[in-house]
């Protein structure tokens, strides 16, 4: 039976956001860990709440597809998120949620067999994370109805210079920089990526 059209959107919507939300917190934790951020937390629970951010991130991936599923308006199949490309709406932006998603669980496989599997390849493998948050990114920003209102341009601005800004710190922190340099890069690079995310949110990709 199909969820009334508002509260499938609704639940569709929703789900995503929320999942969004936290990838960003994962990624974000994941850079302070790496870089070894002083901070009041215990590490061990910074890396508890990481990889929590991650579990929770995937249950709200679910809840997002089976909104899909269930919205009646588009009549989408399993398929259709499962295949990119086949979706039948805005292919091209569907499937880069769905390449997100798949690539996730592959990140999730590797993270379970993590005593398994040599350091040096789970780490390479863990890195693939950047990839499912720009994609899905792009796939918010390109298919959402509602990237161009201010409360949905205000969360992918904010989340993009946040992780633009920390990635750069990250890299300037393995090496010695002027202290200048590494204030003023990490804040520049944020102020360009939200600049970014906005100048794409109001041009949505097509397809």
């Amino acid at each position: 039976m199909i969820v009334g059209t508002n509260v499938a959107w609704y639940v569709d919507r929703a789900g995503g956001l929320v999942a969004f939300a936290l990838l960003t917190v994962s990624i974000v934790l994941g850079l302070l860990l790496s870089a070894r951020a002083r901070s009041s937390w215990p590490r061990f629970a910074l890396e508890d709440v990481h990889g929590f951010a991650g579990l929770l991130a995937g249950t709200f991936i679910g809840i997002h597809g089976i909104g899909v599923l269930l919205d009646g308006y588009f009549h989408f199949t399993l398929a259709d998120i499962v295949v990119p490309g086949i979706a039948p709406y805005r292919p091209l932006a569907t499937a880069l949620g769905v390449v997100a998603a798949e690539l996730l669980a592959a990140i999730a496989v590797t993270n379970r067999f993590r005593r398994k599997l040599s350091f040096s390849f789970w780490r390479r493998a863990h890195y693939a994370n950047f990839a499912v948050w720009l994609l899905a990114l792009a796939h918010g920003i390109s298919s959402g109805s509602d990237s161009n209102t201010v409360w949905a341009l205000a969360l992918y601005a904010v989340t993009a210079g946040s992780v633009a800004g920390l990635t750069l710190w990250r890299i300037l922190h393995t090496r010695p920089h002027p202290a200048w340099a590494r204030r003023l890069w990490p804040v520049t690079a944020g102020v360009v990526a939200a600049e970014l995310v906005v100048a794409l949110a109001l041009t949505p990709l097509p397809g």
